[in-house]
C-alpha cells in the first residue's frame, strides 16, 4: 500500500464515521510531514449547516493545528471530488496537492469549471480508492431511496 492509498483509507475511515451518524459518507484528512493534522468527515445534518463538508471540517483543524490558513505543505485527501464551495477553500488555505477517490459528476468543481479553483502549484490525484469510496456512497444512497 502506498502512501496516498494509506491515507485515503484514513479518509474512508471518516466517511464510515459520517455514514454511521446518518450523514452522506464523505471523509477528508489533512497531511503535512507525513502524518495526518486534520480530520473531518460530514456533519451537516448534526450541526445543521450546509457548509460542514468534510473537506471544511478538516481543512479547519488542520489550520488550528498548524497554526495558520495557509496549508502550502499540505495534502488533503477526500473520499470524493470536492464541491466548488470546497475546492474554493481549497484554493483559498493554498493546499499544494489534492487527492480524490471517487469523482462526483453531479456536484464535483470539475461539472461546473475547467479552470483549476486551487492554488496555481497545486496537483490534483483522482482515483486513489475509487472503487470503495463510490462503493461507500452508492450504499448510503441505496438506503435513502
Amino acid at each position: 500500500m502506498n502512501d496516498d492509498e494509506k491515507f485515503m483509507t484514513a479518509a474512508l475511515s471518516e466517511a464510515r464515521a459520517a455514514m454511521a451518524e446518518g450523514e452522506i459518507p464523505i471523509g477528508a484528512v489533512v497531511v503535512a510531514g507525513g502524518r495526518i493534522i486534520g480530520r473531518g468527515h460530514n456533519m451537516t445534518e448534526r450541526l445543521n449547516d450546509v457548509t460542514a463538508h468534510a473537506e471544511m471540517i478538516a481543512l479547519t483543524a488542520a489550520q488550528e493545528a498548524f497554526g495558520g490558513k495557509y496549508l502550502p505543505e499540505a495534502t488533503l485527501y477526500v473520499t470524493v471530488e470536492p464541491c466548488l464551495m470546497c475546492a474554493g477553500a481549497i484554493g483559498w488555505g493554498q493546499v499544494r496537492r489534492i487527492v480524490y477517490g471517487a469523482s462526483d459528476s453531479k456536484r464535483g468543481y470539475t461539472t461546473f469549471t475547467n479552470r483549476s479553483p486551487f492554488h496555481p502549484r497545486a496537483t490534483v490525484v483522482d482515483g486513489v480508492l475509487a472503487d470503495e469510496c463510490a462503493a461507500l456512497m452508492k450504499e448510503f444512497f441505496a438506503t435513502k431511496r
